[in-house]
């Protein structure tokens, strides 16, 4: 279908919306008033710069307050809307979008609106141009899809048709099945957005928390199948008020539409049971490996064979080393100039078919990653997560897997050691969060869990994990700054049978683990009855503990080296979260300053 994008949607000028715009590959754009009234080019203009980046104008919003009104101000909307009328001829826009009046001075007459829309539709179409009706969510009198229908039929003009919105409709909690009644010809335009679950005053919802298909919680999708199933063949619009994507990039943004555009085709090819329009989904199984990229490698090696880690295998011609335990493989990799300390560059996800995995995500418009020193002959089936990380999709036991060319030769784990990466997470700056939600989402098949914020000395940490329908592919996506002060930016999770063996190794050596305040023990107690020993083993081990109705999760913290830290997780039955409730007080842990070992 055709995809068309609201230039209120994206930052920038008129013109850097539109070339946005088309670049990310859309066919048309809704001119959203504002941004026409500051353009400094003239409307012919503008509709000859659409045309040339190959875009056309399917809309022209808003038009506000003109039904159910008295007989003076309708005279005066008239008058306003002549000179409107006049301008999309200017611009080449054959459609209005005309939202319910939410005036005060609004009447309550269905009768009174549907004659007066229709004396508006007469004007409209002797220029050539259509009514689309939209319910807006607040209206004063019409709030509702199907009453604003009831109207339009009512009106009984040619020209005279309804916009659906996405927002309007599913934040009232509207049932969208009712939209199959509507004749497929009178839908004349079809707005979608996405949003959280909030609860709040419905205008300042919209006005300012919409988001993109896919990053919400709304069904789109089942949405636009009930509009389909009426035979609506117009475009697939993005109408998005956000306050982040206002001041985001506008490529990127534009890009991040798109993407969740085709995501939504083919989630509603699977509710009509259609062909979807992508490749098919090779979801990834498992972690193959994480890359750090690191100018303390010397420290980092250290701390890897604290853990237990061997360092199995060293690339012959690149700076990479393998490190490996049970199924768990770390590559350390010199660091580019300007680069962190220490960082996350690359995981390796294990994928049935590498070449599928990639060729999906490419189809979802994922850059390329930059090109580094280390697997320079890396594979072709790479591409770059929204925080920069390089994600490549990679088969267990091929000669080309990653390790195999830095020439691993696995070891044994040692009893009671690590097991594999159970999870890692990754840091986004504010504006890129919602990308990376719908990136990991669309481009991997990784079902998004509840989001959180937890409290910080310095501010706020917003938490998103995701995961795969089998658990065995985990990511934890987080706001990487707070206030002034920057967090740990990254970190990765081992997975292990037996943590008090390792806490106990770890115990040994110095400054390996992060140390975690009596008080946290002592609250523990309080709130769980584990048993006088074992509740002295967790806090002589440095131990943190949660559980729920699936099993019990316990787990440690490295100190940071760059901007990495290790996790020791231990998952006990059916545990499915991350140890959230341990969360804020790992974070006041990681502010503290690092031991003074000087005067010793």
């Amino acid at each position: 279908m055709r995809k068309s994008l609201a230039t209120v949607s994206i930052s920038g000028s008129l013109t850097e919306k539109l070339e946005s715009a088309a670049r990310a590959g859309f066919d048309g754009v809704e001119i959203f008033e504002n941004d026409l009234l500051g353009c400094p080019l003239t409307p012919e203009e503008i509709r000859d710069r659409a045309a040339d980046l190959g875009l056309t104008i399917d809309l022209y919003q808003p038009f506000r307050d003109f039904e159910a009104v008295s007989p003076d101000r309708l005279a005066a909307n008239l008058r306003r809307a002549e000179k409107k009328f006049r301008t999309m001829e200017r611009l080449g826009a054959d459609t209005l979008l005309v939202c319910s009046n939410v005036s005060p001075d609004a009447i309550d007459d269905d009768g009174l609106a549907a004659r007066q829309l229709r004396l508006l539709a007469e004007r409209a179409a002797a220029h050539g141009i259509r009514i689309a009706y939209e319910a807006l969510a607040w209206g004063r009198h019409v709030n509702d899809y199907l009453h604003a229908w009831r109207i339009v039929r009512m009106a009984d003009h040619p020209g005279l048709g309804t916009c659906l919105d996405s927002f309007h409709i599913l934040s009232r909690g509207s049932d969208p099945g009712g939209i199959e009644a509507l004749p497929g010809e009178k839908i004349f335009f079809l707005q979608l957005a996405d949003a959280p679950p909030l609860s709040m005053d419905v205008l300042q919802w919209s006005r300012h928390h919409r988001c993109f298909p896919g990053q919400g919680g709304f069904d789109v999708a089942g949405l636009v199948a009930h509009v389909l199933r009426t035979g609506y063949d117009g475009p697939l619009s993005l109408e998005v008020f956000n306050d982040v994507f206002r001041q985001a990039d506008t490529g990127r943004t534009a890009a991040c539409a798109m993407r969740s555009l085709i995501a939504l085709e083919e989630s509603v090819a699977q509710v009509l049971g259609t062909e979807s329009p992508l490749p098919r989904p090779a979801e990834p199984s498992g972690f193959a490996f994480a890359e750090l990229a690191t100018r303390d490698r010397e420290r980092l090696g250290a701390l890897l064979g604290g853990l237990g880690f061997s360092r199995t295998g060293r690339h012959a011609a690149e700076p990479v080393e393998v490190w490996e335990q049970g199924a768990a493989r770390i590559l350390l990799n010199g660091a580019d100039p300007g680069d962190p300390g220490t960082s996350l560059a690359a995981i390796g996800l294990e994928s049935p078919d590498p070449g599928a995995s990639a060729e999906r995500a490419r189809s979802l418009l994922a850059p390329a990653p930059p090109r580094r020193r280390a697997l320079r002959e890396a594979p072709m089936d790479a591409v770059a997560a929204p925080d920069g990380t390089r994600l490549l999709f990679c088969r267990a036991g091929d000669p080309d897997h990653p390790d195999r060319r830095a020439g691993s030769s696995r070891a044994a784990p040692p009893a009671g050691g690590i097991t594999g990466i159970d999870h890692v997470a990754l840091s986004h700056p504010w504006h890129h969060f919602d990308e990376a939600v719908l990136f990991h989402r669309a481009v991997l098949g990784l079902r998004p869990h509840e989001s959180f914020d937890v409290a910080d000395p310095y501010g706020l940490l917003h938490s998103r994990a995701m995961s795969n329908e089998a658990g065995t592919v985990r990511m934890v996506l987080n706001i990487a700054r707070l206030g002034d002060k920057d967090l740990p930016r990254q970190h990765v999770a081992l997975a292990t049978g037996d943590i008090v063996a390792v806490a106990r190794r770890l115990r040994a050596l110095p400054d390996v683990l992060l140390p975690i305040p009596d008080n946290y023990y002592d609250d523990l107690e309080a709130r769980y009855d584990l048993g006088p020993e074992r509740h002295r083993q967790l806090r002589e081990l440095g131990l943190m503990y949660d559980r729920d109705e699936g099993g019990e999760f316990l787990h440690l913290y490295t100190a940071t080296v760059g901007q990495v830290f290790f996790e020791i997780v231990e998952r006990v039955g059916d545990y499915r979260g991350f140890g959230l409730p341990n969360a804020a007080v790992r974070l006041v842990a990681q502010h503290a300053p690092a031991p003074d070992r000087s005067a010793a």
